[in-house]
């Protein structure tokens, strides 16, 4: 006897997978190809010249990302409903902005010098000495963090159901 699932759970699960890819690779692209060395210099700078670089880099990357999708929905017909799917881009991008904001300052003290919520945030968590001691933390934890987010948003885009 053959079970059949209900579309919407089958379609959704199905999505999922492809939003995941498609955000994933381009988060890939956005961030280490497309982005320019200006942005990734500036974006982590406090004051109005660190958030225009950083709101620069991340309409680059939301645009490499919305490209992404809309690929992947007409190669592989997702059908995705597109009020779903810029739901889970503003959160990709609201989310990279809060992190690339602490581009460069990732080993700042929050005991001893002003610096971004996201430093603040991964001190209280524990991982100042971390910051502090390992160049590449910062960017690990960054990348983490962006990472975790995109799982979230291609959750968002694949769950809106059919347009």
């Amino acid at each position: 006897m053959r079970t059949e699932l209900h579309p919407a759970v089958t379609t959704a699960a199905l999505r999922f997978p492809s939003c995941y890819a498609a955000l994933t690779a381009a988060h890939e692209g956005a961030d280490h190809i497309t982005q320019s060395d200006a942005h990734a210099v500036a974006k982590g700078k406090p004051g109005p010249e660190g958030r225009r670089a950083c709101v620069g880099h991340v309409i680059e990357y939301t645009a490499v990302q919305a490209g992404a999708l809309l690929l992947v929905d007409r190669g592989l017909g997702l059908r995705l409903n597109w009020r779903y799917a810029a739901l889970g881009l503003a959160l990709s991008a609201g989310t990279h902005y809060l992190a690339d904001r602490s581009g460069g300052r990732w080993s700042e003290d929050p005991e001893t010098q002003e610096t971004t919520v996201m430093v603040r945030m991964a001190n209280k968590m524990g991982k100042g000495n971390w910051l502090r001691r390992d160049p590449q933390a910062g960017y690990r934890y960054d990348q983490a963090w962006h990472k975790v987010w995109i799982a979230l948003a291609a959750g968002v885009a694949a769950a809106g159901g059919e347009r």
